[in-house]
């Protein structure tokens, strides 16, 4: 069993998006790409896997166990998918299906695929979601769980297709450290159980983690590879360096400026979801120019504290009060899931140009704002679809910018990018915070950054720890 890429060639509209790869990839030893959004690792696997987006083509060859996967049609590759293939794709809110249970989604891989009976098919389910942290999630919809969760559904499913290659996009976004290394091993695991294993990420723990081999990439090329996690203790390349060191244990604290004028407060928030309380008798303010911070385990809560004080859910006991002169636009949010909050069938720049008009925008604004966010103008033509995850959720920040938000709810707003690209867009949120007084108020599960950036951090616990925790021991300063 081999998976040898010579010379792999990506082009489409833009021109070359990735430029002669070659790798060879073994049973038992995992082959990490890292690299920061955009610079074509994605791309690169989505070649191998025969599903790359409408109009961009591959060159070059892909053999697996000596067969020219290039030289196959669209049917025959999809015919290997699930089978001899199976991908963990980056979005999971893209990747499941809303209808369906998330256990249901699982169990039918071992059914359709692999033949079982829906006894044993359940049995291994309810094994794979156990170990994954997923007890009792089995029974709920994919909308119904938080990003982090749907990650981990995503991954069962595509763990149980037991395919001899197996491709996971970003396999950690959204994890917390804990549930990120249950992950990693996991997907070591099935490399060392036999398996290739071919794994895009930007998270450097993730890699150090899988250790194997690992190649750097930046702008459709590598520029690095070798051995983990030597590579990454006596990194060569200057911009694998940087990468290394924009991990947000590594950044300057940010100034604290005060709370000013009331923004949005929340009193005496009581909260169930899926018969588990996540929160009671909490009560939070934010003012203006203030960094808050909802820290805590994928699925503790944090979302759904953040969307109550923007008023897209309600609590169960309770009250929610906007700052005088806030208007319900006042207050945006970036999603989690980029996906959900784009129309899939839209092109970007027209669901801008939309906007602009709608609320009577300069004609130039969105365009003036790509620079700042590391855009590229093209990306404008394709669909939410054709960009990479880091990507359109860089295109969800521009989106609530345009509108000067009182509030900006960032839902894990960086967990997609890069090092690199999550500290340039979290100085821009800093930014906005000095420049235009602008509340931001951060969920996430990565302690580092909401400590680094925060002037009070929120801790919830999970489910399973002290749930009854008294509300004055939440929102200690950071």
């Amino acid at each position: 069993m081999s998976l040898i890429v010579e010379n792999l060639r990506v082009t489409g509209p833009e021109g070359v998006l990735v430029r002669g790869a070659s790798f060879a990839l073994q049973p038992g030893q995992p082959l990490v790409l890292l690299g920061e959004t955009g610079s074509g690792k994605s791309l690169l696997a989505q070649a191998v896997m025969g599903a790359l987006p409408p109009g961009l083509a591959a060159e070059g060859r892909i053999l697996l166990d000596g067969q020219d996967l290039l030289a196959l049609s669209a049917k025959q590759r999809r015919a290997l998918w699930g089978r001899r293939i199976a991908m963990l794709p980056q979005e999971p809110w893209a990747a499941l299906d809303p209808s369906m249970r998330a256990a249901a989604q699982v169990e039918e891989v071992d059914r359709l695929v692999h033949g079982r009976a829906a006894t044993e098919a359940r049995a291994l389910t309810a094994a794979r979601l156990a170990h994954l942290g997923l007890e009792g999630a089995g029974r709920r919809y994919p909308f119904q769980l938080s990003g982090g969760m749907n990650q981990r559904v995503a991954l069962a499913a595509t763990e149980a297709a037991g395919a001899g290659l197996l491709i996971a996009d970003e396999p950690t976004k959204g994890l917390d450290a804990e549930l990120r290394d249950t992950a990693g091993r996991l997907l070591r695991a099935e490399a060392e159980a036999g398996r290739m294993l071919l794994v895009i990420t930007h998270d450097v723990a993730l890699a150090r983690l899988l250790g194997g081999q690992a190649m750097v990439m930046l702008e459709g090329q590598v520029v690095e590879a070798g051995a983990l996690p030597a590579l990454l203790e006596a990194p060569q390349h200057a911009y694998t360096r940087r990468l290394i060191a924009a991990e947000p244990a590594h950044w300057a604290p940010w100034p604290h400026r005060g709370r000013g004028r009331s923004v949005v407060e929340g009193k005496g928030l009581f909260k169930r979801l899926g018969g588990q309380e996540l929160f009671s008798g909490l009560d939070l303010a934010i003012g203006a120019g203030e960094v808050v911070a909802i820290a805590g385990r994928s699925g503790c809560g944090k979302t759904t504290l953040g969307n109550l004080l923007l008023g897209l859910t309600q609590p169960d006991q309770g009250t929610i009060r906007r700052g005088d002169g806030v208007k319900p636009l006042g207050l945006q949010k970036l999603y989690q899931d980029p996906l959900a909050g784009f129309a899939p069938h839209q092109r970007l720049g027209n669901g801008l140009e939309e906007l602009q008009r709608r609320h009577a925008l300069p004609a130039d604004a969105a365009r003036r704002l790509l620079p700042r966010l590391r855009l590229n103008p093209a990306l404008l033509a394709r669909r939410p679809s054709e960009v990479s995850g880091g990507e359109l959720q860089r295109f969800g920040l521009l989106r609530a910018l345009l509108l000067n938000p009182a509030l900006l709810f960032a839902d894990e707003a960086t967990s997609r990018l890069d090092p690199l690209t999550q500290q340039e867009v979290m100085t821009l949120l800093g930014e906005c915070v000095a420049e235009r007084g602008t509340a931001l108020l951060l969920v996430t599960h990565e302690m580092a950054l909401a400590e680094k950036t925060a002037e009070r951090v929120v801790r919830l616990p999970a489910f399973s720890e002290g749930k009854d925790i008294p509300p004055q021991a939440l929102g200690r300063p950071a």
